[in-house]
């Protein structure tokens, strides 16, 4: 893991040395590792015309699964394991008391190529949403724009977002509750224009060990003030639900989530998923083989 190293990134300095946090570290990196490999995330042709390597604008909230996904992908990169460029990209978003100087600090120490972007989308938000609403739909969609917009401009091809396992469990019963559909947050896809990828990472990896990591390492977490300071949100409804089923049945949530790599579309009700209406019997008169012997089911 590179600590007995006097080449280290600096991201990993100061790292514990205790065996629950090398476990804790090697558990993270391999799940992300098995997501990248899984979903696609690297491919062969990922280099432009000049065959310079893809580029990846890491999104960074100053919240700890952000903190957590920029170190993974740093350490994979060390190991020669992501063979593409990060630039960590903060959107200050205006909002009263953020600490503007945190993440430029950080960056700095720890030799991470970033931009920081100041977007006043808070005043937005709060002059466009009716009092007693939710302001995460139009928050999240200003963001999502703004991200795009620095990608294309920095010759990113990927925007890379920490959601993890937890976000992605809790979106799927958000759709299934008050949605109508089965549906959840994809650990990659492609954008409404075609021309950048959204990767998430670190969906394989527990809320719980990305808190676990950036408390360990001391990142200087920043909290989210804007929906953090409203009531009664649907996501933290969802959020208790989970909680208290994996209270009652540990490793429920891991259960769950691997259900979501397992769908049966011939035993849900969509039959823009599966033709139902092209399923017949078998015929009995070809339900022998041509030797006469009945066919093994």
């Amino acid at each position: 893991m590179f600590d007995d190293s006097d080449d280290i990134h600096p991201l990993f300095s100061g790292a514990p040395s205790t065996t629950e946090f090398k476990k804790l570290r090697k558990r993270i990196v391999r799940q992300t590792r098995e997501a990248i490999e899984h979903y696609g995330m690297v491919q062969p042709s990922d280099h432009d015309k000049a065959g310079k390597p893809a580029r990846w604008l890491v999104c960074l909230s100053g919240g700890k699964d952000s903190y957590t996904l920029l170190a993974v992908l740093y350490e994979l990169k060390w190991r020669g394991l992501l063979p593409v460029d990060l630039l960590a990209c903060n959107l200050d978003q205006g909002q009263p008391g953020f600490p503007a100087t945190v993440l430029p600090e950080f960056l700095e120490r720890m030799e991470v190529p970033h931009r920081i972007e100041y977007q006043d989308t808070y005043s937005v938000v709060m002059d466009k949403v009716p009092q007693g609403r939710t302001y995460c739909a139009l928050c999240s969609r200003l963001r999502r724009g703004n991200l795009y917009r620095i990608a294309r401009e920095e010759g990113c091809s990927a925007v890379v977002l920490g959601h993890h396992r937890d976000d992605i469990l809790e979106t799927f019963f958000m759709n299934l509750f008050h949605g109508g559909r089965l549906a959840t947050m994809p650990p990659k896809l492609v954008n409404e224009e075609g021309d950048l990828f959204v990767f998430r990472p670190l969906a394989h990896v527990a809320e719980a060990d990305c808190e676990k990591f950036a408390k360990a390492m001391r990142y200087p977490i920043i909290p989210c003030d804007l929906c953090g300071s409203q009531d009664g949100l649907q996501r933290q409804q969802v959020k208790q639900i989970l909680d208290q089923w994996e209270r009652n049945s540990p490793g429920r949530r891991q259960v769950m989530f691997r259900a979501l790599t397992n769908a049966r579309p011939s035993h849900l009700l969509d039959k823009n998923l599966f033709d139902f209406s092209s399923l017949v019997l078998n015929d009995p008169e070809k339900s022998e083989d041509s030797d006469g012997i009945p066919r093994l089911r």
